[in-house]
């Protein structure tokens, strides 16, 4: 991290006209926060850095969590169905021992997920409505009533929603096995079609079986029900 923050401050400096302050958009905000937020990072001028910095921190972080990502085009019947119908809630159930990371084809959902830690709700609201686009700002204003849509609007029209997209297509190039279809899905960083169906089919017992902590209450058996989805990839 130290390393990180050194390098953003040569970053803003070497920004700096040698008369002085930057002439626009000065940086208001100390180094340590310089990527807590997308506003932040812009006005600081160290976007593309943070950018990179979040990707490669999640090539190596390390959790006990089940780590589930999903990569998916919006609009996409069948990446609608997986998401609303099984991946969602499961998440919603297991949040404990389950992280879900999204990876869309899509400016909006992808803006939406870099400004408001309510992202998942509002994507699920938006995939869950008969018309995705149509629904975006209502259901941001359920989930995240302080959040702009004009901010939103702008980052989806902007040079910030095409970096955006382009650390997803980075995300995505990297996949080892190379994707050939949508929705895929990886457990823990591992994609094979015995867990991709098993993920579409039976995440919940999925991954109450893979969390190698002490068993929640959730997954703890004897008769309890289990969330169960059947959504097949045509």
């Amino acid at each position: 991290m130290k390393t990180l923050l050194l390098l953003l401050v040569l970053t803003v400096l070497s920004n700096v006209p040698s008369g002085g302050c930057a002439a626009s958009s000065p940086c208001s905000h100390p180094p340590s926060t310089w990527c807590s937020s997308l506003d932040s990072a812009v006005q600081c001028g160290v976007l593309k850095q943070c950018l990179e910095s979040n990707f490669t921190e999640s090539h190596h972080k390390k959790t006990d969590q089940v780590e589930v990502a999903l990569y998916f085009e919006s609009l996409c019947p069948g990446c609608r169905m997986a998401f609303t119908e099984t991946l969602y809630p499961t998440w919603v159930l297991l949040s404990d021992i389950m992280s879900l990371t999204l990876v869309p084809y899509g400016n909006a959902q992808t803006c939406l997920l870099n400004m408001t830690d309510a992202a998942k709700h509002i994507i699920y609201c938006m995939e869950s409505s008969s018309d995705v686009i149509k629904a975006a700002q209502s259901c941001a204003q359920l989930y995240s009533p302080d959040l702009s849509w004009d901010s939103v609007t702008s980052c989806v029209k902007g040079d910030v929603g095409n970096q955006l997209m382009h650390q997803n297509a980075l995300k995505t190039k990297a996949l080892q096995p190379p994707h050939q279809y949508v929705p895929w899905v990886t457990i823990n960083g591992e994609h094979t079609e015995e867990l991709q169906d098993k993920a579409l089919n039976s995440l919940f017992t999925l991954v109450c079986s893979m969390y190698k902590g002490p068993k929640i209450p959730a997954c703890g058996g004897g008769g309890g029900k289990h969330y169960r989805s059947y959504s097949h990839i045509e």
